[in-house]
């Protein structure tokens, strides 16, 4: 398949008062044409900052991509100037914020919103924009769109919102949408139809899709591939289906098995005990080692390599690295 995106060994940081935090560290993974691929994990893993690097959005004041590349169709994002980025941002690369209501502006009505993006990227007329604004409410299953483009946000619910910033992203046919917790400010019958939207959506279009969310259950509905982060690294990476039903690393399990089960009525959950780390100060070795039940002495010491397990399937783990019993007895 077609590679659209590729992120090399990103690194991001943050400067604070306190001192730097090192949000993201390393991180890397690619994306295909027609694919959807989440990046799961814990608040504060470095999801969301990882999706704000790629659109540079992360705030100048205080953040920089102190490493690493972001490669699009060939151009590395990190080196394009402010103005060349306006171009990509909406036309070619689109995103989808958390909360649909603070994505929107309340005091501009949604037809105006929409058609925002398609007059600052096309040659289209207003007429034109206000015509392509209305196919894009109703691929989103918004009806009577010609009357809704002139109501303002709080006129609708929060799941016509939410669909509403879906067709924002998608006014300008970009080729990559990044969907940053798309359906958490939602129960659950509208998580549904805005995942359904989201296959619907791909089918038409073939649009890929980066998918930011700790909620397991949307994974295993709509994505190809699974990206686990920890501490601001990736520490496994598969398919769907191995990370489902072959994980490898002991935070991946631990994900898996704080997710409520229908098959078994009655059984606690098993919570990750312990905190993540701070990334004022990162650990040397393994991040989740204070956390891990299976954590040896070279966890705290080391950091692993990237074991493969299959074609695709790769994790960050000693327990699955052979040199983990050389370096045990090395460093004894």
């Amino acid at each position: 398949m077609e590679k659209v995106l590729e992120i090399k060994n990103l690194h991001v940081s943050f400067d604070t008062y306190g001192g730097t935090v090192k949000a993201v560290r390393g991180v890397g993974f690619d994306l295909h044409k027609g694919e959807t691929i989440a990046i799961v994990g814990e608040s504060g893993c470095g999801k969301s900052v990882t999706s704000q690097s790629i659109m540079r959005l992360i705030p100048k004041a205080t953040g920089r991509i102190a490493d690493g590349s972001i490669l699009f169709k060939g151009n590395d994002l990190t080196k394009l100037k402010e103005s060349e980025m306006r171009k990509i941002r909406g036309s070619e690369i689109s995103m989808i914020f958390q909360d649909p209501m603070t994505a929107l502006n309340p005091t501009i009505t949604v037809g105006e919103q929409i058609t925002e993006g398609i007059m600052q990227h096309t040659k289209a007329t207003k007429q034109q924009a206000k015509q392509k604004a209305v196919e894009m409410l109703e691929l989103v299953g918004i009806s009577s769109p010609k009357e809704r483009l002139k109501q303002y946000p709080h006129q609708f619910s929060g799941g016509m919102r939410q669909r509403i910033v879906i067709a924002m992203s998608l006014v300008c046919e970009p080729e990559v949408i990044i969907a940053d917790e798309p359906t958490t400010a939602l129960d659950v019958t509208i998580q549904a139809q805005i995942l359904e939207l989201f296959r619907d959506i791909q089918r038409k279009t073939n649009v890929s899709i980066i998918l930011i969310t700790h909620d397991l259950g949307v994974v295993a509905q709509v994505t190809d591939r699974v990206v686990v982060m920890y501490a601001g690294k990736v520490v496994e990476a598969g398919t769907r289906r191995e990370i489902f039903y072959n994980p490898q690393h002991p935070y991946t399990k631990g994900l898996l098995n704080s997710v409520p089960r229908l098959d078994l009525q009655g059984g606690d959950l098993i919570p990750i005990p312990g905190s993540p780390p701070d990334l004022f100060s990162p650990p040397t070795g393994c991040a989740f080692a204070p956390r891990c039940p299976y954590a040896m002495e070279v966890c705290d010491r080391v950091h692993p390599n990237d074991t493969i397990i299959s074609e695709g399937h790769h994790t960050s783990c000693w327990l699955q690295d052979e040199r983990a019993k050389k370096l045990v007895s090395t460093l004894a």
